[in-house]
């Protein structure tokens, strides 16, 4: 399989299931506004095509993480990742994740959508979370299996899509890509 994607995370979990792979990061141009169901998915496909077919499946993943339609996005800076933070403390957001597969001439995709609450967040637990770093790169500026988790009160749904990887609804797209025998 190709994976369309250069995050660290979704590479671990793929290695954790055993999963051969090659990365060829696709470079395309993600839209940014709009629902975040279809943002996600958009980008994913978008991510696909531009690696474009193989003879190997191609896997592409867009997440985004949003409250109602508002998205938040990888942070650019410190402040930008200071007010996505305070804008998630003490709420509900949603993770949301676009899987886009091309295999056999076909595009398969589906969406996962995860529930995570944060507690409130003091100031210096703020500073101390934007002082580890860990927010660089992370739409909605968190790591939930970083130190990221003491900012997370609950989550409702798949919690490796969180991390970057929605596996159940991998699997439920390609069961074969997680087990070969079927």
């Amino acid at each position: 399989m190709i994976l369309a994607s250069g995050s660290p995370q979704r590479r671990a979990i793929l290695e954790q299931l055993g999963v051969s792979f090659t990365v060829c990061v696709s470079g395309a141009e993600e839209v940014e506004d709009g629902d975040p169901r279809e943002v996600a998915l958009e980008n994913a496909r978008r991510k696909a095509l531009a690696v474009g077919a193989r003879e190997e499946p191609v896997l592409a993943v867009d997440t985004v993480v949003s409250i109602g339609e508002r998205l938040y996005g990888k942070p650019g800076d410190r402040s930008e990742a200071a007010a996505t933070l305070r804008a998630l403390a003490g709420r509900c957001h949603r993770v949301v994740s676009g899987l886009c597969l091309l295999a056999d001439a076909r595009q398969r995709t589906t969406v996962a959508v995860t529930e995570v609450r944060f507690r409130e967040i003091t100031d210096g637990a703020l500073e101390w979370y934007l002082d580890t770093g860990e927010w660089r790169g992370r739409a909605g500026a968190y790591a939930i299996q970083g130190r990221g988790a003491a900012l997370v009160q609950a989550i409702a749904g798949d919690y490796l899509n969180v991390v970057g990887l929605p596996v159940a609804a991998l699997i439920e797209l390609e069961p074969s890509l997680i087990f070969p025998a079927i």
